[in-house]
């Protein structure tokens, strides 16, 4: 953001001065600007292969985390089975305790 605050600054500075300015202090035509579309065009490309790295980057990024909540989840969904698995075999369990109990308390 703040290189977007600066370039924007300096444009309107650049644009300002060459519209406003004695016509002996101008630098830059006013309706053409060419010194300042030559400038702005050279910082577009020299920027675009940083910003397209940059996105590279974040784009590696993101499928390592998505890799890495893709195997958490996994682990996650074998612990809750691994968890129901027991659950169920505590039930069992329980129905086998009730059962040998009732047939006790009716002998």
């Amino acid at each position: 953001m703040g290189f977007f605050l600066i370039i924007f600054i300096w444009t309107v500075l650049w644009l300002s001065w060459n519209i406003v300015a004695p016509h002996e202090l101008r630098f830059d035509p006013y309706p053409a600007f060419v010194f300042w579309l030559f400038i702005s065009n050279m910082i577009q490309i020299l920027l675009m292969p940083l910003i397209m790295v940059g996105q590279n980057l974040q784009g590696r990024h993101s499928e390592a985390r998505a890799e890495s909540d893709f195997e958490l989840d996994t682990q996650a969904g074998r612990e809750i089975d691994i968890i129901l698995q027991h659950l169920e075999n505590q039930n069992e369990l329980i129905l086998k305790i009730l059962n040998h109990l009732e047939q006790d308390s009716i002998k």
